[in-house]
């Protein structure tokens, strides 16, 4: 699949890996950086999302997600693994479970404009997971350096899921992350808790990526490497 990811936040938040351990499943080691686990809440749109070789669906190819990460690495390739990802649009919702095992969504969101600032609104569907705030970058972009934070953050190039005792893995390619530095006013944030995870009361480290353009590769058994997805 090849999607284009707009207008993008990374919110993150320190979390003692004591904390998630029993909220990840056990295959998959937890990744720390100083000894500490980060939990991203993570709001943008996408956009021209289609099928690689294919031209866009109509009313499947532009809307709002917005996830809820930690980073795992499985045999030495790090990567991401989602506690939750809400999406504004039923039909992708649907095709993400089925194809790629991944926790989605129904949301109402919405998602303005307004100067230099991104506002924000995502409601789930069912259940109380709730984002509302506006963001905006406040600095040029700069390519984080390999062993930095912010490049062990984001620079990730594969996702995974667990199915009964089953470990899947996504690749994803994209160019280097075009980090900005970030500022957010947030009025309601309870995606964490959703999940049964209690944020820090620390200030989130807050960066903006305004486009990127993004490669999805199937679902792949990390066991068996045999392939479990079509492309949506």
């Amino acid at each position: 699949m090849a999607q284009t990811w707009n207008d993008l936040l990374f919110a993150h938040w320190p979390v003692d890996p004591a904390v998630l351990r029993p909220l990840v499943p056990r295959e998959l080691p937890l990744d720390t950086f100083a000894g500490r686990c980060w939990i991203a809440i993570t709001p943008f749109h996408m956009s021209h999302i289609h099928a690689r070789g294919l031209p866009p669906l109509s009313g499947l190819s532009r809307f709002p997600e917005l996830n809820v990460r930690t980073y795992v690495t499985l045999n030495g390739k790090p990567g991401v693994y989602f506690f939750s990802l809400d999406a504004a649009n039923r039909p992708a919702v649907w095709a993400a479970q089925r194809f790629y095992r991944l926790p989605y969504f129904h949301a109402k969101m919405s998602v303005e404009a307004r100067n230099d600032w991104i506002n924000y609104d995502s409601r789930r569907r069912c259940g109380k997971a709730e984002f509302r705030g506006g963001y905006r970058a406040v600095s040029e972009v700069r390519l984080r350096e390999k062993g930095s934070l912010e490049h062990w953050l984001t620079e990730r190039y594969c996702l995974y899921t667990v199915v009964g005792s089953k470990v899947y893995r996504a690749e994803i390619h994209h160019e280097p992350w075009p980090l900005q530095d970030a500022e957010a006013e947030i009025q309601a944030n309870s995606m964490a808790s959703a999940a049964g995870i209690s944020l820090p009361e620390v200030s989130p480290l807050l960066h903006f990526a305004r486009k990127l353009e993004v490669l999805i590769w199937n679902l792949r058994d990390v066991d068996t490497n045999f392939e479990h997805s079509a492309c949506i």
